[in-house]
C-alpha cells in the first residue's frame, strides 16, 4: 500500500462514513461523541475512522482538559484537489482533441458526398 500524502488522502476519503465526518468538521471543532451522533456505529468504530483521517493528515485533535476537540485541517484536500484538476485538464484537452478530429471527420466525408 502506498504511504503517500495523495494516497493516504484518498483512500481516506474512500469511506462515505469518513466523507461525512469531514463534512461536519468544516462547520468547526466537534469531539468524538459530537461526530458519532449522526451515525449508527459504535464509539469505537468512529475512533477508528478517525484514526484513518489523522493518518492521512485530515484532522487533527487537541487537548483541552479532557476535551479532544477534532479540527479538519485542509492542507491535504487542497493537494488532491489540484491532482484532481490536473488530471480535469489532461482529459479534457483529450476530448477537446478528440472532438475535433471527429469533426474534421466529419467535415471530410460531408465534402466528399457533395
Amino acid at each position: 500500500m502506498a504511504n503517500d500524502e495523495l494516497s493516504n488522502t484518498f483512500s481516506a476519503l474512500a469511506d462515505p462514513t469518513r466523507r461525512a465526518i469531514l463534512t461536519r468538521l468544516a462547520a468547526g471543532e466537534a469531539t468524538v461523541n459530537e461526530l458519532a451522533e449522526p451515525f449508527d456505529i459504535s464509539l469505537q468504530a468512529v475512533s477508528r475512522h478517525l484514526k484513518v483521517l489523522e493518518r492521512a493528515g485530515l484532522i487533527t485533535r487537541g487537548r483541552d482538559a479532557q476535551w479532544r476537540p477534532c479540527r479538519l485541517e485542509v492542507a491535504p484536500l487542497g493537494t488532491a484537489a489540484e491532482w484532481i484538476e490536473r488530471q480535469a485538464q489532461v482529459w479534457q484537452s483529450r476530448l477537446d482533441r478528440l472532438d475535433q478530429h471527429l469533426q474534421d471527420t466529419q467535415d471530410r466525408r460531408r465534402k466528399a458526398q457533395q
